[in-house]
């Protein structure tokens, strides 16, 4: 990587603190089991993100998105909530988490965490009482219970299935013998969000956040809220192909957007810009532009982005149809590569570091808002050679649901190149971590200038301080060869991005500032024409 003579603002400078910073924000997602562990005992927690956290103020960040923490039974990593008011003790105390908004805050870092609102843990408050209660009992009506189809109710009251595999619906033994709906495991029970009580919960919920100091949510499962009336079926298998390709009785019903009015009004109510990030699979760009009307959520993770290859034309549709959707709802478009969901983009793009890299260049130059996956930075590969007695991943146990290979984008992360966990902490790591990570940890790339991190803290530096890079909601497209997207910026920034693994010649469109390759591999031009190498992206003054 070289950086060229530019002078960007001082990337250890606080985050802006005017309105609107989430239009062009970069967010660096935190998985709190993986990414610093404070106590010793192989599990990251509050303390220990609390002690990294000038970290992410020198990498050049401006927000923190915290993965659940909250009270759970940990049957899905913290996704199955059993008080949302509440730390689980493998992560650490309210206290902790009181310490962590603060430092953020301090050092010009805005903090966003989870809120789980589709589904609980089958140990939550509520659903033990209705349990107990048994048919018939007010609380079971803030679920989805129903009796069963079938002579004797043996079968499930439809045909849904669960995203983790097999079906949607568990039955309750007998005497009680109901069953309630699960979109995930059987430890979630969906809520019914048609129950006031459950509208009015989460609200205080969001309003209690945001009294300690959060500055937004990332709202999981944003799109599962609302179920179509009656719970009909869908009259086939293989639904998890569906997902993110049609309108589901299960997911994006329309009336999950009078749950997300009611919730802007709630944030809206606090200063300093508190926002919600729906995660949201929809159909198209289109439908996901729905959840950020004006009166709405501020920004929806990108997943149509993604979702997509390492391929040219490809991409420039991917970003033509985000922009276009985004435009009329007066939103920012997101763009994100890796998360705690999906193989990480090093390795699902093929094609190694080099395009890795030149993907996170071209990803930092389109308009609007940036997200970020712990490791990332570090040039992370996917863990695939996990042995199967330390997988966690609850779909991992079950058939026909996802492939169950989640843990491969969690093992904890490197910070140094001894140790037990290199750094992590002093006792271990909850998943086993690659012989190789020491030449990948924080230590061993910070200071060299062609490492994957000083990559990343280059880019974001440039980033905040050049006029053509950050908000906005246009690219203007300039002519390039098959395999190469070059597109240029209001306020004088060039991107070129070679998606094929062989070099190309282009004109110089301007003075190169920052290009993906190591100083030993750079283009040189000649006569104004320079030679761009496979799998590589370059920024250019123009």
């Amino acid at each position: 990587m070289t950086r060229y003579d530019t002078a960007p603002a001082d990337p250890t400078a606080p985050a802006a603190t005017t309105t609107d910073w989430w239009r062009d924000a970069v967010i660096y997602q935190v998985y709190p089991r993986s990414f610093a562990d404070g106590n010793g005992d192989g599990m990251g927690d509050l303390p220990g993100i609390r002690s990294r956290l000038p970290y992410l103020r020198d990498l050049g960040v401006d927000a923190v998105w915290l993965s659940p923490f909250y009270a759970s039974p940990q049957a899905d990593a913290g996704y199955d909530v059993a008080d949302y008011r509440a730390i689980d003790p493998m992560f650490g105390t309210l206290h902790d988490a009181d310490a962590v908004i603060r430092e953020a805050h301090a050092l010009g870092l805005r903090i966003i965490v989870d809120v789980v609102p589709n589904h609980c843990s089958d140990q939550h408050e509520w659903f033990q009482r209705a349990l107990r209660e048994g048919p018939g009992s007010p609380l079971r009506q803030r679920f989805h219970f129903r009796p069963g189809r079938g002579a004797d109710g043996e079968l499930p009251p439809n045909d849904w299935e669960s995203i983790f595999g097999g079906p949607a619906w568990t039955r309750l033994p007998e005497p009680d013998g109901q069953w309630y709906l699960h979109l995930f495991a059987p430890e979630q029970p969906d809520f019914n969000w048609d129950h006031p009580a459950v509208q009015d919960e989460f609200r205080s919920i969001l309003r209690f956040w945001l009294d300690l100091g959060v500055d937004g949510f990332r709202v999981d499962v944003a799109h599962g809220l609302v179920k179509a009336p009656g719970l009909p079926d869908m009259g086939r298998a293989g639904q998890l192909k569906l997902l993110g390709n049609q309108v589901l009785p299960f997911f994006d019903q329309d009336g999950v957007h009078t749950v997300y009015r009611s919730w802007r009004t709630v944030l809206d109510e606090y200063s300093g810009d508190r926002i919600a990030v729906a995660e949201a699979w929809t159909p198209s760009p289109d439908r996901t532009a729905r959840y950020l009307r004006p009166d709405e959520l501020h920004q929806a993770f990108n997943f149509h982005y993604l979702n997509t290859g390492w391929d040219a034309t490809a991409l420039r549709a991917a970003i033509d149809s985000s922009l276009d959707a985004m435009r009329p709802v007066g939103a920012p478009t997101t763009w994100v590569l890796s998360n705690h969901d999906v193989v990480r983009h090093r390795t699902r793009f093929g094609g190694g570091l080099d395009r890795a890299r030149a993907a996170t260049l071209l990803m930092l130059a389109l308009p609007g808002s940036a997200y970020l996956y712990q490791g990332e930075e570090l040039g992370l590969v996917e863990v695939t050679d996990l042995p199967d007695e330390v997988r966690q991943d609850p779909s991992f146990f079950r058939a026909s649901g996802q492939d169950g290979l989640r843990d491969g984008c969690r093992v904890p992360i490197p910070w140094t190149g001894d140790g037990p966990s290199y750094g992590f902490g002093t006792g271990g790591s909850w998943l086993p971590q690659p012989a190789g990570w020491a030449a990948l940890s924080v230590a061993a790339q910070t200071g060299d200038p062609d490492s994957t991190l000083e990559l990343y803290r280059s880019a974001l530096a440039l980033r905040r301080s050049h006029p053509g890079l950050g908000a906005g909601d246009a690219v203007e497209w300039l002519a390039a060869p098959a395999g190469v997207l070059a597109f240029r910026r209001p306020g004088g920034l060039v991107c070129t991005v070679n998606t094929t693994d062989a070099p190309v010649r282009l004109p110089a469109p301007g003075r190169p500032l920052l290009t993906s390759l190591p100083a030993d591999r750079q283009p040189a031009a000649t006569d104004g024409v320079f030679e761009l190498p496979g799998d590589t992206s370059i920024w250019w003054e123009a």
